[in-house]
């Protein structure tokens, strides 16, 4: 996780900043896009989607940040993928995003970005509550709610221009440059200020919320799910105006009358699903996720006592090793990740997290074997082979450039609007140059340069982007593919909105 700057300190990869920053505040595993890019200029300015959301680095106490962890995102996404389906979109790219609020809160801004609070996820006990705010949500995409901000959304193409819209904060951080410490790997977004403004865009009229009710049940039906999970976590809400700041922003945009929870209710008690349960495993991965997220986000004591040493299970003892972590370091801490992974040895994460605090720790060597076991059992997780395809490069040895470079195009490949990625993937090609001859010298540099000029354009540094572009295009063959890539980024220019 990577934190707010005044936390780099014990800043890792789960990429979070603080709304309201813990002065020993630690991080979490960091994950990056918010919307997919593809072909070249036109689609480019959909690239620079992610400009305020890739990486997290916030200098405003009010300012809540994205939270990006591979473990989190996966699950996430396994909950949401057959409801997608099921509401026809599945062939959509929809990316859910995961704010550090500890309030309950859940929002669509667009056919392509959802974006649910860390709090519902902690307040939720089961994964059915959290899929039931899904799909009450992706009723709201099929539903066409919030047309006229879609259209503005659409023609931004852009996370920070949404920000703009959406008329919330978006401060993002250099926290990359020159950052040799893994936790400095984020930069960011800050969701911030102008709740006001947050709460006329997100505002739904009353019949826009029972429609939204209605397909998220229809869905959770067509999924043979319960949609008792949606109305759990709806009733609770309903007698609990208050949240931790006021009230509770998912009640000021989703307004909840009586009538409305009779009806929904009503529907959801006649489905012929309504006793179905999660399955166990789903429930323990829910379990696990849970625990991460209050061990990084609860200051230690608190998580101490909120999962006591009494409490043996595999959930406790992985939130009690990040809070050990955090409040006595990696020695103290290590015996108690490696007893998790004695126990469980096919769960990736504890890998994760073993070679997080370890390179965090400054033992770079100790922290690559665990890293790579990770990659070994979640290949797919773009986060972790950036993690260590960074821990690669802290090492001497001129074989692990290679090895870097190759994790970081296949992550990339997978999150090609990673800010932190081509970073890693410029100190590679620079590393390469180092020992390069003539020609081949010149070439490492210039996709150093490209590369560079890449994770600027991420971090929403447009100067610098077309600097390092105008720089790198002079090192490569005219027409060529980076040539083009240079080309892109010096003849990119932020798309105008509507007033």
């Amino acid at each position: 996780m990577a934190v707010n700057s005044r936390l780099r300190r014990h800043a890792s990869y789960l990429c979070l900043t603080l709304a309201k920053p813990l002065q020993s505040h630690p991080s979490m595993p960091l994950l990056a896009p918010f919307a997919k890019l593809t072909p070249r200029r036109p689609v480019r300015a959909a690239a620079v989607a992610v400009l305020a959301i890739a990486l997290v680095a916030s200098t405003s106490a009010d300012a809540a940040g994205i939270i990006r962890d591979a473990e989190t995102e996966s699950l996430i996404r396994d909950y949401a993928k057959p409801i997608f389906e099921a509401a026809g979109l599945g062939s959509q790219v929809i990316d859910i995003h995961i704010v550090n609020d500890r309030s309950f809160n859940a929002f669509v801004v667009d056919g392509h970005n959802m974006f649910i609070h860390a709090g519902t996820l902690m307040t939720a006990k089961t994964p059915n509550q959290v899929i039931g705010v899904i799909a009450h949500e992706s009723g709201h995409i099929t539903g066409g709610h919030l047309a006229r901000l879609r259209g503005q959304l659409s023609r931004a193409r852009s996370a920070a221009l949404m920000l703009q819209i959406l008329g919330l904060a978006a401060m993002v951080g250099g926290a990359f440059a020159g950052a040799g410490n893994i936790g400095q790997a984020g930069a960011g977004v800050a969701f911030g200020g102008t709740d006001a403004a947050m709460r006329m865009v997100l505002a739904y009229q009353q019949d826009e919320e029972s429609s939204a009710d209605q397909a998220g049940v229809k869905f959770l039906n067509a999924t043979k799910q319960s949609a008792r999970g949606m109305l759990e976590s709806f009733e609770v809400l309903a007698g609990k105006m208050i949240g931790i700041t006021g009230i509770n922003p998912f009640l000021q945009t989703h307004p909840l009358p009586q009538q409305r929870l009779v009806q929904l209710r009503e529907l959801v008690m006649s489905s012929p699903y309504y006793d179905a349960v999660d399955p166990p495993e789903l429930q323990f991965r829910h379990d696990m996720m849970k625990a991460k997220l209050f061990g990084f986000l609860d200051q230690p004591q608190a998580l101490f006592n909120r999962y006591p040493e009494t409490d043996q299970t595999l959930p406790a003892r992985y939130a009690r090793a990040i809070a050990t972590y955090r409040q006595s370091g990696i020695q103290v801490a290590q015996p108690q990740i490696d007893a998790l992974i004695a126990d469980k040895p096919d769960w990736p994460y504890f890998y994760e997290i073993k070679g997080q605090f370890l390179f965090e720790s400054g033992r770079v060597v100790e922290a690559v074997p665990p890293l790579r076991k990770a990659v070994e059992l979640a290949p797919e997780a773009a986060i972790i082979r950036i993690m260590l395809a960074q821990a690669l490069l802290g090492t001497p040895n001129q074989p692990n450039v290679e090895e870097a470079i190759s994790n970081l195009r296949t992550a990339l490949a997978r999150e090609d609007s990673s800010s932190m990625g081509y970073r890693q993937l410029a100190a590679a090609f620079a590393r390469k140059g180092e020992s390069a001859p003539g020609a081949a010298r010149q070439q490492y540099l210039a996709q150093a340069e490209l590369a560079s000029a890449e994770a600027y354009f991420y971090e929403g540094q447009l100067k610098l982007a077309k600097v390092q572009a105008k720089r790198a295009k002079a090192g490569f063959v005219d027409g060529s593919s980076n040539w083009i890539k240079a080309d892109d980024i010096l003849a990119f220019e932020l798309p105008k909105t509507d007033d």
